[in-house]
């Protein structure tokens, strides 16, 4: 029998090869474990997608799957088996692989969804001596070896980076990008199931969501995530690249592909996305820069964040090398985004509440940013984002909250604080404008508490950050702010107060 997690749910986890002893006909057996959502205050939408997910695999695999609700996997599992040896697939988490490992008859094969493997990335990082392991060089060692993008030994267009034309700020005086809509799949009799479920374990106490559940938004099904893929890479692929890195408060979307829960959910595999990507603009029909940006988050940062996660160990989850503590606010835990003044903010969380989803740069520098000024725990701050957007698993979430958003490392992924003051955000959005805020004010009535709080971040943090030749220049700025100690007793007396 071959046992799939709920993140193991495309055809390339049961396709068969040698050594996993997986055939055309092997039983298969997925579990769904309450214990799951009664241990983290999951995001609704969240909990439904991946219910949805779970549930539509089952239907399409029919008489050749066993389908078990129970309290826990461990339970699940031995209800079905009894002695009949079981294989897996290497598990997303830590957790999970303990799980794995402590079953007796359950047999671990290598992990599938994703580019390299293991080793291969293991036998790279320590060819570099375990540090420096900087996203731009893997990334050019993964086009190389996969033979993406690429003219013979040189890089397609003579380029490896094309960022310098995919940070553009929006299009000014529009609300929206004028690009399709991104594929919405229209929801079934199982999402009516999930949701009832939903409601009633609710209802009966012990586990509780986060959001709000509206009509789903994610593909659950393999039909529903190619569908996407398409409607993504020949109709909004090509608008991509330039504005990847720009936020319109109407406009949340943009031209992104929305594509990262289904490739989390394993309904996508991630090579299949860059390979219809590349012959999009192979053919003629998108631009190398937007391809380029694709595959770079693909081939290069989803792949990265996956390695780093394994490679740099379990213990990397508790680095708090900025020894923030602080515990995050009721108001930011329940999504209360009606209770910020800050119209940035208040747009993001908004969206965060209502979706499970922002694209990166809002993750990054709003939400992300303002956690890593105001100095909560980092391990809070990966829970929430684990908790809380609809393609978070544990995996993606150390890595990126850890590592680049909250510096928690000291540097070990990315070479500086990723957190600015109003201007980027003034620069790379419409949010500004209508905001009671000020992006240029650091003290008084109308100071942004996004650059009030950069400036209170660098004093903070001074001595570490002075000594980073990337941060050095920016922290000897305060030396020029006469205001200084105005601008400390002012964040002081905000405090955690909803900006």
């Amino acid at each position: 029998m071959h046992w799939l997690f709920g993140d193991q749910l495309g055809p390339h986890f049961l396709r068969p090869s040698e050594g996993t002893g997986l055939t055309g006909d092997t039983p298969v057996v997925i579990i769904e474990a309450r214990s799951v959502f009664r241990r983290r205050r999951f995001h609704r939408a969240k909990a439904h997608l991946v219910l949805s997910a779970m549930r539509h695999r089952a239907a399409e695999l029919g008489d050749r799957i066993t389908y078990v609700r129970a309290e826990t996997y461990r339970e699940g599992l031995a209800r079905v088996t009894g002695d009949v040896p079981v294989t897996v697939h290497h598990p997303t988490s830590y957790a999970a692989v303990r799980l794995v490992r402590s079953l007796p008859r359950v047999t671990m094969g290598p992990a599938r969804g994703f580019l390299v493997p293991m080793d291969d990335f293991a036998a790279w990082a320590d060819g570099h001596g375990g540090a420096r392991l900087r996203q731009e060089d893997f990334y050019r060692w993964v086009r190389q070896g996969y033979g993406l993008l690429m003219d013979g030994e040189a890089p397609a267009g003579g380029r490896w980076n094309h960022d310098h034309d995919n940070r553009q700020p929006p299009p000014r005086k529009t609300p929206a990008l004028p690009v399709p809509a991104p594929y919405r799949p229209v929801e079934d009799e199982i999402d009516d199931e999930v949701r009832h479920d939903l409601d009633r374990w609710e209802r009966d106490g012990g586990m509780s969501f986060a959001g709000r559940d509206g009509p789903r938004l994610f593909p659950a099904t393999r039909a529903e995530a190619r569908a996407a893929l398409r409607r993504f890479v020949e109709h909004r692929l090509g608008t991509f690249g330039p504005y990847e890195d720009a936020m319109l408060a109407a406009d949340p979307v943009m031209s992104h592909s929305l594509l990262s829960s289904s490739l989390n959910l394993g309904l996508l595999d991630p090579s299949e996305c860059v390979e219809r990507a590349e012959t999009a603009w192979r053919e003629g029909r998108a631009p190398l820069n937007s391809v380029e940006g694709f595959v770079r988050q693909i081939a290069g940062w989803r792949e990265y964040v996956w390695q780093l996660y394994w490679y740099f160990g379990e213990e990397y989850r508790h680095s708090n090398v900025l020894r923030h503590t602080a515990a995050l606010p009721g108001w930011w835990n329940d999504l209360d985004a009606d209770a910020v003044r800050a119209h940035c903010l208040r747009t993001v969380l908004s969206q965060v509440r209502d979706t499970g989803w922002t694209h990166h740069i809002p993750r990054l520098m709003i939400l992300g940013g303002y956690a890593l000024q105001r100095g909560w725990d980092p391990a809070e701050v990966t829970e929430w984002f684990h908790r809380c957007f609809v393609d978070g698993y544990d995996w993606v979430m150390v890595p990126n909250v850890v590592g680049m958003s909250q510096y928690a490392d000291g540097g070990r992924m990315t070479t500086k604080p990723y957190t600015s003051g109003g201007a980027y955000v003034n620069r790379m959005s419409d949010l500004c404008g209508p905001c009671d805020y000020r992006p240029g004010d650091r003290t008084g009535p109308r100071a942004c508490p996004y650059t009030a709080g950069y400036w209170t971040f660098l004093d903070r943090h001074r001595a570490r950050l002075e000594r980073n030749h990337r941060t050095a220049r920016a922290v000897r700025g305060l030396d020029r702010l006469a205001d200084l100690d105005e601008l400390r007793r002012q964040e002081r007396a905000r405090g955690d107060s909803p900006p």
